[in-house]
């Protein structure tokens, strides 16, 4: 029997602008099941422009059904993009994240986060008037106090903001509306997850 799989977020778990095959998640689970772990596509709760708040508002109101075998949870950059405070995301965060633990019946063990990109290392943030030099700091700002809290929890972190900024200029590596990651971005943090992801489902080489 799959193994079950639950995947919180935004646009970026959603895949704004990829073909449901295309996203992350999806390609994690695909890229799995390839090395002998059973794990299902995902049930995912995201869309497009949510922050923690909506997020979590959004999980109320889907009340998915527990426990998953395996949870992960990217949030976090809509609430750097609309200049929202830092100290808000850490609360808001740390309790979406044990949320998450407990869609995995208790086990920080099963839950995986992800750093969010900076989106400023785009043609979109090129173009989008805004001071690129702050939105990196900010990035950076909120994806530690993200790493700090899942490490506090027993939660593992993967951190994929390096490959958004060294990749955002390649056209292959960006969707069309010039701001969300093509399927071939999503594949290298897939890539970047799968060792991790498969400790936590007790895979081994």
């Amino acid at each position: 029997m799959a193994l079950s799989y639950l995947a919180l977020g935004d646009s970026y778990t959603i895949g704004e602008a990829v073909a449901v095959q295309g996203r992350w998640p999806h390609q994690l689970a695909a890229t799995l099941r390839a090395r002998g772990v059973a794990l299902a596509d995902p049930q995912t709760i995201a869309t497009t422009g949510w922050s923690t708040d909506e997020l979590d508002a959004a999980i109320d109101g889907a009340a998915p059904h527990g426990p998953f075998d395996f949870v992960s949870l990217l949030i976090g950059v809509n609430n750097q993009y609309r200049g929202r405070p830092l100290d808000e995301y850490r609360v808001q965060f740390e309790a979406l994240l044990q949320r998450a633990i407990g869609f995995a019946g208790g086990r920080p063990e099963r839950v995986l986060v992800l750093s969010f990109p900076d989106w400023g290392a785009t043609p979109f943030g090129a173009g989008s008037g805004r001071d690129l030099a702050a939105i990196e700091i900010e990035t950076d700002e909120f994806n530690a106090a993200a790493e700090v809290i899942s490490t506090q929890q027993g939660v593992a972190f993967v951190d994929i903001t390096d490959i958004s900024r060294a990749q955002g200029e390649d056209p292959a590596m960006i969707a069309e509306d010039g701001l969300h990651p093509s399927a071939r971005m999503y594949a290298l943090w897939s890539e970047r997850a799968l060792p991790v992801a498969a400790h936590l489902l007790g895979a081994t080489d």
